[in-house]
């Protein structure tokens, strides 16, 4: 048995790989997912989408909006976190907070977040001096955060609320509630096993190797993830429609899946797959009212934030490449103008005496 499972490793290391695997499975969830959208979005009616739109109060908006920016003010702090647990202490927040909200937002409307938000994070944090591999070890960690979070409320919200989970994914409430239990108890296995010494979080080798934080620290790590995701569920929970009613766990159960579903797909932005997800998982309310909920929430979440990443981005880099050696070759020659203050003030004093 032993040579025979070695045997079809090695065929599925050749032949097929985890990188094919991914591939084949990203166009299946996208390919299924567009599928069951085309389904869903048969004989909706358009104006009764922009009736839906409007009936959106200014207050619910308003309040989502909030949301949303607490969810990205949370976000700032998975870079910030790792880069701490990595050992990288003279990078300061407001450089954690650019990479991760401009990787996040670029990376996640383009597709393939691994390969943009990674280059991303490299151009920012390689100003500073930290290596590709460095910032290879803050995705790791980072993306940790996102999970832990993640299968934590996934775990809670499937036990107390499995109903919500069978309607994405056709289980039964009793296996919907096992698979709860298998989250939660994932992460207290995890917790286990970082308590049981330091030399046992070491992951990697050679030039590659990470310390991953300790049992207490997970614990902020967790609540990082939690409190992002609780940010992002409660938005979307407010620009729900009034009736039926639908209580914000069961809501925060479908929305963790759909997420899962969209992140598992690469899809730029998630469209189509979470969307569709959001849809199949939520028969109970008109799928007019659903889409104009969706409509104002990738406004708020993906459009609104793409376009200001890009813009911070761009204009950095026109800060980068042409503002600053433009002041520091006029500097280099003495250019009164674009020497900086305390020099000009020293230059006005010596003048004076």
């Amino acid at each position: 048995m032993h040579r025979l499972l070695s045997a079809l490793g090695r065929v599925f290391k050749t032949y097929v790989g985890w990188k094919r695997l991914g591939i084949v499975a990203s166009i299946l969830i996208i390919g299924f997912a567009i599928t069951s959208l085309i389904r869903t979005l048969k004989g909706v009616d358009h104006n009764v989408i922009l009736t839906a739109l409007t009936d959106k109060s200014p207050a619910q908006i308003g309040l989502a909006a909030l949301c949303v920016i607490g969810a990205f003010c949370t976000l700032t702090f998975y870079d910030f976190f790792a880069l701490r647990t990595i050992g990288k202490l003279h990078v300061p927040y407001r450089i954690a907070a650019l990479s991760a909200f401009s990787s996040y937002v670029i990376g996640h409307n383009l597709g393939a977040t691994v390969f943009t938000g990674g280059a991303i994070r490299f151009r920012i944090y390689s100003d500073y001096g930290l290596s590709a591999i460095d910032v290879a070890k803050i995705c790791f960690i980072s993306g940790l955060t996102f999970w832990l979070g993640n299968l934590f409320v996934l775990g809670i919200g499937m036990i107390w609320h499995p109903a919500a989970a069978s309607a994405m994914d056709l289980l039964p409430d009793r296996v919907n509630q096992l698979i709860g239990l298998a989250c939660l108890a994932g992460i207290a296995a995890y917790f286990v096993w970082l308590a049981s010494g330091k030399k046992r979080r070491e992951l990697g080798q050679n030039g590659w190797k990470v310390v991953l934080p300790s049992a207490k620290l997970t614990l902020v790590q967790v609540l990082i993830g939690v409190v992002d995701l609780g940010f992002c569920a409660l938005a979307m929970y407010l620009l729900m429609p009034s009736e039926p009613y639908i209580d914000y766990v069961s809501l925060a159960v479908v929305f963790i899946l759909a997420t899962l579903l969209g992140f598992a797909s690469h899809a730029p932005g998630s469209l189509g797959v979470f969307d569709a997800a959001m849809l199949v998982a939520l028969p109970m309310f008109a799928r007019e009212d659903i889409i104009a909920t969706l409509l104002i929430y990738r406004v708020l979440y993906f459009l609104l934030p793409f376009g200001i990443a890009i813009s911070i981005m761009g204009l950095r880099e026109l800060w980068l490449s042409v503002v600053k050696p433009w002041q520091e070759k006029r500097a280099a020659h003495g250019d009164p103008l674009t020497a900086t203050a305390p020099v000009r003030q020293v230059a006005q004093h010596s003048q004076k005496r």
